[in-house]
């Protein structure tokens, strides 16, 4: 119904508003982490300056989020010793692939023959006592029934000089493939005095492969530079490490 015949009734109502098309939401590029600059950006440069015999765990965003959790200081020790034995399996998984393998051919339930690999015997594992024995378990979770030996690296209270007070391996350790199991490297001090106790007992340099979370620049410089064949296989090189860790996981801090 018009009024005067010509204007609408609700000439100067509000007319009806239009629907507004929703704004799609942007998303936001992740920060690139610390550990990715190191791991992917830097890779030329860490092969050139510490070997191919330092070894960094592929970097993703999950490994990031670990190594985050980690570090932060609201973690619980729930979360915390969660979180870190997740990692400390992916780094021992890695570590894994750096034994060696020999060809091995099964025959599967339908008859056809497989080609595939299987560990040359003779793998062991050695953790630095007391944090590394945080790693043992995500070792034996991998391997079932290997052997672990320890190793108790202490330091002087004067002079700060790594000496080894005990040391109890497999009695054939000097012809294994050994993992030594070390998380934190700050300054590479306690893994060079594992690795003289490892030699001395037999053990060949290239036969050591160094499971570790948290490796300094320092650290690897050092352990590089005194043991070129030793493998290293870290998640993660930065100039601060969590030397929190030890006591975090078990409790102590």
């Amino acid at each position: 119904m018009r009024s005067n015949g010509s204007q609408p009734e609700e000439a100067n109502a509000t007319t009806e508003q239009q629907p507004q098309p929703e704004q799609e939401a942007t998303e936001q590029p992740l920060r690139t982490p610390t550990h990715a600059i190191v791991g992917a950006a830097k890779a030329e440069e860490i092969l050139a300056e510490y070997g191919s015999n330092l070894k960094l765990l592929e970097c993703n965003s999950q490994v990031s989020e670990l190594l985050t959790i980690i570090r932060d200081k609201n973690t619980t020790r729930s979360d915390f010793k969660f979180y870190a034995d997740r990692l400390i399996r992916l780094v021992i998984e890695e570590s894994l692939n750096q034994l060696p393998y020999t060809d091995c051919d099964v025959e599967t339930p339908t008859g056809a023959i497989y080609e595939g690999l299987k560990y040359r015997s003779g793998n062991c594992g050695v953790s630095i006592i007391r944090s590394g024995e945080a790693m043992e378990q995500g070792l034996r979770d991998c391997c079932r029934s290997i052997r672990i030996g320890k190793i108790l690296v202490e330091s002087d209270a004067n002079t700060h000089e790594a000496r080894v007070v005990y040391a109890r391996f497999p009695d054939d350790i000097g012809s294994r493939q050994v993992l030594l199991m070390y998380p934190i490297m700050s300054t590479g001090n306690t893994v060079l005095q594992a690795v003289n106790v490892l030699r001395e007992h037999g053990v060949p340099e290239k036969c050591i492969i160094l499971s570790n979370l948290f490796c300094t620049p320092v650290a690897a410089r050092t352990v590089v530079n005194a043991f070129p064949q030793l493998k290293i296989l870290t998640s993660e090189l930065h100039p601060v490490a969590p030397n929190h860790f030890g006591q975090k996981y078990f409790g102590t801090d």
